[in-house]
């Protein structure tokens, strides 16, 4: 079987070409210079000389339009590979290679201004995903994490570098991939629960689908909206109770001191019944009146003037108030806080006295323990009473379980929590019994 013939190359067709445009002409001169009576020797020089012409120029225009058809190349592989810096030059715009050349210039320079506004672009993106507050995860389409923003990141307790890759179920955040768009989820991440409104959103990258979930913390907000409801609804109370609570208190002093003036004149038994029932009504009106002055307190709480707070001894000073019962201190490395002394003094002390009083109730102990991560302090009080039954009302005003208890313990001291800057959460421990309450501050 013959063998199929290779396709002569460019560079090979340009050459017999050339060659064929010469034949004519150097057959016609050698068949002139071989009819004419000339010395042999002479007729072969000059024939050889014709030859050598015809062959060296024709060797010249394959070599001129190779050159050109290698830079072309190279230009062209310069594009492809990234590089906009190389530019053909040496030839006259309005010939054909020359226009070839000039365009290919241009594409080179609009090539490289494309690139520039992509880096610009991309490093604005960059800079917007590491400020923003809000967590940003994009998943592939077999719902593998493919991108994660610091903020997210921070959120899962780890280096994006180890969470790209692991599935939306390993994350926890099946749920945001799920059902409309936007609404509110209650999600917890990184050991941290809290309300996120989730938006979702699609986008394809190196042709495959994948999917963007952004997670916006509504935890701070709404907890700030429900403490200007609860403020306005208590001052609305202190106003008109305080105005009922006066003249109820005037009136029964008044009376009370009217049947002591009158005490024998009167029958005794009246007296003494109309007299215990005053002083029932002056005391409720004392207490009444405690009671709303307790619950003003949220709505005077003044911004904290911050200074620095040694953690070590702001702890063993308030461990020290409660006498009921010892408070442990294992502590922890130094660490300072900028905050408003007198308010951290009040927010521990709440916490401290009612993790005794749920020890007391289970003759068990408390402790107060504190760690240093990267940017937070995180400061537990943890107690071996019975635990938290109803976790709803927890930081409710108005809501208490103790006997006598005005219910603003806890309000107060997350208000306080997040008037630094920081949270306080209550949870169960788990596996045991007892309550433990987590303050999260920022370092100074």
């Amino acid at each position: 079987m013959a063998s199929k013939r290779r396709p002569r190359t460019y560079e090979t067709r340009a050459l017999l070409r050339s060659l064929a445009a010469g034949a004519p002409a150097v057959t016609v001169a050698l068949w002139l210079l071989w009819s004419t009576p000339h010395l042999l020797g002479m007729r072969l020089t000059v024939t050889m000389i014709v030859v050598g012409v015809w062959v060296g120029f024709s060797l010249a225009v394959r070599e001129g339009i190779t050159h050109s058809i290698h830079t072309l190349s190279n230009l062209i592989a310069a594009l492809r590979e990234g590089d906009y810096s190389i530019r053909a030059r040496g030839l006259h715009p309005r010939s054909a290679l020359g226009l070839a050349f000039l365009e290919v210039n241009l594409l080179a320079d609009k090539l490289r201004q494309q690139r520039l506004d992509v880096r610009e672009a991309t490093a604005l993106l960059g800079q917007v995903m590491e400020s923003i507050e809000v967590a940003v995860f994009a998943f592939d389409d077999t719902g593998r994490l493919a991108l994660v923003n610091p903020h997210g990141a921070g959120l899962m307790g780890e280096p994006a570098e180890r969470l790209i890759g692991r599935s939306v179920e390993a994350l926890g955040i099946r749920s945001a991939l799920e059902g409309e768009t936007p609404r509110l989820l209650e999600l917890t991440l990184g050991g941290k629960t809290g309300r996120w409104e989730v938006r979702r959103g699609g986008y394809r990258a190196e042709g495959r689908p994948h999917q963007l979930v952004v997670l916006s913390d509504l935890t701070h907000a709404l907890h700030e909206e429900e403490r200007q409801a609860w403020l306005r609804l208590v001052r609305v109370l202190s106003h008109e109770i305080n105005n009922s609570l006066a003249p109820i208190k005037s009136i029964a002093g008044s009376l009370k001191s009217q049947l002591e003036r009158s005490a024998g004149a009167r029958d005794a038994p009246l007296e003494a019944g109309v007299a215990e029932g005053l002083a029932v009504i002056e005391s409720r009106s004392d207490s009444l009146g405690r009671f709303m002055q307790s619950y003003a307190r949220l709505a005077r709480l003044p911004k904290p003037v911050r200074q620095p707070v040694d953690v070590g001894s702001w702890v063993r000073r308030v461990a020290a108030l409660e006498t009921r019962l010892p408070v442990a201190v294992p502590g922890g490395v130094p660490a300072t806080v900028q905050a408003d002394p007198d308010q951290l003094d009040q927010l521990l002390i709440n916490l401290v006295q009612n993790a005794v009083d749920a020890a007391l109730e289970m003759h068990g102990g408390v402790a107060v323990s504190w760690l240093v991560n990267e940017r937070t302090l995180e400061l537990a009080v943890v107690d071996d009473g019975p635990g938290i039954a109803d976790t709803a009302n927890l930081f409710v005003p108005f809501f208490t379980t103790k006997p006598g208890g005005t219910g603003i313990g806890l309000t107060l001291s997350r208000q306080i929590a997040e008037a630094h800057g920081g949270e306080l959460l209550l949870e169960n421990r788990p596996g045991t019994r007892g309550c433990a309450a987590r303050l999260v501050l920022p370092l100074a």
